[in-house]
């Protein structure tokens, strides 16, 4: 995980791009959650399992099993996150999204004047909330 922190940090040097992220990764979190909610899966109990629950149970995996301690602490914000876009209209959760995307692209337009990670390595897609709580955390 070190290894892709820093790569993906080699393309956000910008502290305009780094702000747009802090309000483009967590919009798209919650707005990507309400959209898979929308697919229901089972019901466990009185709880319904949607696509929401599967996917962010596989990118918690992920976050545990890469990146240690702030895996743990990235696994908490995601499932935080999934929780609220569960809970806001469908619309809502789509102006999150399509905001949340908007933010970014226009984070590495303006402010750092190059691609998104993402569109060289797909894996840098769940790389990049790890990389926002270590740049949070490193703030204290």
């Amino acid at each position: 995980m070190r290894e892709r922190l820093t790569e993906y940090g080699g393309s956000h040097r910008s502290a305009a791009n780094e702000w747009c992220h802090y309000l483009g990764i967590p919009s798209i979190i919650a707005g990507a959650a309400t959209l898979l909610s929308l697919v229901p899966l089972v019901r466990i109990a009185q709880f319904p399992v949607t696509l929401a629950e599967v996917v962010a149970g596989g990118v918690i995996a992920f976050y545990l099993a890469q990146a240690r301690w702030l895996g743990v602490i990235t696994a908490v914000l995601l499932a935080g996150l999934v929780a609220l876009g569960r809970s806001v209209p469908v619309l809502v959760g789509v102006g999150l999204f399509l905001g949340g995307w908007l933010v970014q692209f226009v984070g590495h337009a303006a402010f750092e004047k190059q691609s998104p990670a993402f569109l060289k390595n797909l894996l840098h897609l769940l790389v990049g909330p790890a990389w926002l709580v270590e740049r949070a955390l490193d703030r204290q």
